[in-house]
């Protein structure tokens, strides 16, 4: 009768020593407080308990959200900026041994580099260089984070939040901009028609028959607009007589 009892704490030890590891997933084992070189899974593992301690870890991609920071830019603008950072645990052994909370080490990690990074922008730059600062951001993350086994693969701002009153002043500023623009384009047009009337004038200087042509074209165009408009057409030839009376 003893020998089955025996028996069936053995089978009963056993059976709890079976553990069932997912695929997304990977086993560190402690055995007699040493961890073992690599992590176990996935499938059937035995872990001997109280020999053996096992800690879970997920390989799966881990979306970090960075809460907002208050930073102030290089040309002393306050700004509230967040972010997301995108990570997943390479080597579980580092993860454990290296830290005590991976997750919680890589976020404050990411906040800190946050403020670094945005602090030594200004507020065109931040604006308009997005890609550049996420960029920026997961190199740096990337290189901080590799001693624990974490591999971060995408950094993104999300959003940077401005005051109202810095809103208004970009506004006008931007508004003040596309008017120079406007009044830039106008002088260029006015610059640009009146070459061309120079050039006009000096062909016709050269041709006089050309502006004989272009009295008649206007003629045409003024009695094909105002039909009840009645029209003399004088040669330009008379006026050469009173322009001799009055050079002399």
């Amino acid at each position: 009768m003893s020998g089955w009892i025996i028996a069936g704490l053995v089978a009963v030890y056993l059976f709890n020593s079976v553990k069932i590891v997912k695929e997304y997933e990977r086993v560190v084992i402690f055995r007699l407080g040493r961890v073992l070189k690599e992590a176990k899974g996935p499938g059937v593992i035995f872990v001997f308990w109280p020999i053996d301690q096992a800690r879970i870890i997920s390989l799966r991609l881990v979306a970090l959200d960075v809460p907002a920071q208050d930073i102030i830019t290089k040309d002393n603008v306050s700004v509230k900026v967040n972010a997301v950072v995108y990570f997943r645990v390479m080597d579980p052994v580092s993860a454990i041994i290296e830290v005590q909370n991976f997750q919680y080490a890589t976020s404050q990690m990411a906040q800190t580099t946050l403020r670094s990074v945005i602090g030594e922008m200004e507020l065109d730059e931040l604006l308009s260089q997005r890609e550049m600062i996420n960029d920026k951001l997961q190199t740096i993350l990337d290189k901080q984070t590799d001693p624990w086994g974490i591999k971060v693969s995408n950094v993104e701002v999300k959003d940077v939040d401005i005051s109202e009153n810095l809103k208004r002043a970009m506004a006008r500023q931007a508004e003040a901009e596309r008017e120079r623009r406007a009044k830039i384009i106008a002088s260029e047009g006015e610059f640009q028609a009146a070459a061309k009337i120079c050039d006009a004038a000096k062909l016709m200087q050269e041709y006089p028959m050309a502006l004989q042509l272009r009295y008649l074209q206007t003629l045409v165009e003024i009695g094909n607009t105002n039909n009840t408009t009645t029209l003399f057409p004088i040669p330009i030839d008379i006026f050469d007589a009173f322009k001799k009376i009055a050079q002399k």
